[in-house]
């Protein structure tokens, strides 16, 4: 008697198995069917929507951020820092983003490159000469160089030339910049990057 009752029971247990595998591949294919009418995710470089880290984004280097040092250890260390206000959700830094990813191309080894999102800067007391919300105006982007003293040596606001900024790190570090072969633009978007030398 035993062994009829026990076949009965697993024919029923591979009936359910079998009913619920199929269940489970019909929501699945409704859940895919759903996504997929869904909207693509559109990210765009000229509005001020959140789409995320602005340097993975606009200038393919999400290493950026966070920042591996704060401006305090860097002046501690005597190295020349860099610092960059931006908004992840603002368009002109969204538009500078490939100029930040040029300067730790060119000077990461050299200085202290601080990429620093101004939202916790906004509306606090400032906490002495190593705090960067004392050199934050107010504006974004806004890229603060330092001296190797920590003596301020470059601040400008907007889309600040990258050849204005490599004149003051090179001045800043005493390493002579490489020679340019012709004017050239770096050009970003979506983790891709290359660089366009117009024809002479």
């Amino acid at each position: 008697m035993f062994p009829v009752h026990s076949a009965r029971t697993s024919a029923g247990v591979r009936r359910l198995a079998r009913a619920l595998g199929s269940l489970l591949a019909i929501v699945l294919l409704l859940v895919g069917s759903i996504s997929a009418l869904a909207a693509p995710a559109a990210a765009a470089l000229d509005d001020d929507r959140y789409d995320g880290n602005i340097f993975a984004l606009y200038a393919g280097n999400g290493s950026l951020v966070p920042p591996r040092s704060s401006l305090a250890q860097a002046q501690l260390d005597g190295r020349v820092t860099v610092l960059v206000y931006y908004l992840d959700d603002s368009s002109a830094s969204k538009r500078f983003a490939p100029v930040v990813s040029e300067l730790q191309r060119l000077w990461g080894q050299a200085v202290e490159l601080i990429p620093l999102v101004t939202d916790p800067l906004q509306n606090r007391p400032i906490e002495g000469p190593a705090d960067p919300a004392g050199y934050w105006n107010g504006t974004i982007p806004q890229v603060v160089i330092f001296d190797s003293n920590g003596k301020l040596v470059f601040d400008a606001s907007g889309q600040v030339n990258v050849d204005a900024i490599n004149s003051v790190i090179s001045a800043a570090t005493g390493i002579p910049m490489a020679p340019r072969s012709g004017n050239s633009t770096t050009v970003s978007f979506n983790e891709l990057n290359s660089e366009v030398v117009p024809s002479s």
